[in-house]
């Protein structure tokens, strides 16, 4: 057989292919175009003189020959990204200090797993969350407080900051089983006038739905807070008003049909996460494996339960 074409970039697509299950969302994960990762699987499926995976399957289902080189690639990337870390840390040193921010009350369910993760890879290096949600936790990381915050949207840019994108998520509306709504294919802006919006106890600017789907149209319902995502879904189950929440903090209630989620707009609204983390802090080995490790966990967390 000739030299096998196989790099690890393609080993990764087809983790991806198999962690997503769509063609679209691989290419998302690995940061191709829909067009370069079909490429990329058009050359291994010609050079192997066989399919990889089925076509117009939902989700992706492999080929036996597609999931022997699956089995190979996780364990080729589990071996790499050991060895990389090995390295680093006989090169960089083993200690630091990293302090996260957040200003997400839903981020937990991924920035755990994954703080969990560099713990397990780099003990010695402190590890610790900035009490507390934060409105502006860029400012932490200028004035030295915090090494690393997790940020709604692309921030201006600022002097010693570095920011990096983690990862694009969909925010839904969320209603009772029994509103009005709940039959919707998606909801409109104008949809929540005379409705009763229920979120957490934060600013405006801190939420996507009113940021990016409400006041462009000057729209402003009223307002109900808690400080929990279980009692605003026990409000919204009970018919009290209209949430709208990360979809990976909500899969569970949504599967047992405890409240309906619904997509804002016909095209739904896709929200960014980012990090902010001090210039001099961003290329060292244990922030560059944090990052990987939360590009990691989030889609899991979202997949896990959806």
């Amino acid at each position: 057989m000739a030299s096998s074409p196989l790099d690890i970039r393609h080993l990764q697509t087809l983790i991806a292919l198999s962690d997503t299950g769509s063609l679209a969302k691989a290419a998302d994960r690995v940061f191709v175009t829909q067009s370069a990762l079909s490429h990329q699987l058009k050359a291994l499926e010609t050079h192997y003189g066989t399919s990889l995976f089925e076509r117009n399957t939902k989700p992706l289902r492999f080929t036996q020959a597609g999931a022997r080189l699956l089995a190979a690639a996780r364990e080729v990337v589990q071996i790499t990204a050991q060895a990389e870390r090995e390295v680093a840390q006989w090169v960089s040193g083993r200690s630091g200090e990293l302090r996260v921010a957040v200003e997400c009350h839903t981020c937990f369910d991924w920035l755990m797993p994954a703080m969990d993760a560099l713990r397990e890879h780099w003990p010695e290096v402190e590890l610790d969350i900035v009490s507390g949600f934060h409105t502006e936790p860029t400012t932490l990381v200028e004035n030295g407080t915090a090494d690393f915050a997790v940020i709604h949207d692309e921030p201006p840019k600022r002097a010693g900051v570095v920011t990096e994108h983690l990862f694009t998520y969909e925010t839904l509306a969320i209603v009772s089983p029994r509103h009005a709504y709940a039959q919707k294919a998606y909801l409109q802006p104008q949809d929540f006038i005379g409705e009763t919006l229920i979120s957490y106890p934060v600013d405006d600017a801190m939420l996507d739905v009113v940021r990016h789907f409400l006041a462009p149209h000057d729209i402003k319902p009223r307002r109900r807070n808690a400080e929990l995502t279980i009692a605003i879904l026990q409000l919204v189950a009970s018919g009290r008003g209209i949430a709208a929440l990360p979809e990976w903090s909500v899969r569970p209630y949504l599967d047992r049909g405890y409240v309906v989620g619904i997509p804002l707009g016909p095209k739904g609204l896709h929200c960014e996460l980012h990090a902010a983390m001090p210039e001099s802090l961003a290329s060292r080995a244990y922030i560059r494996d944090f990052i990987a490790k939360v590009r990691e966990q989030a889609p899991r967390a979202m997949e896990a339960i959806a």
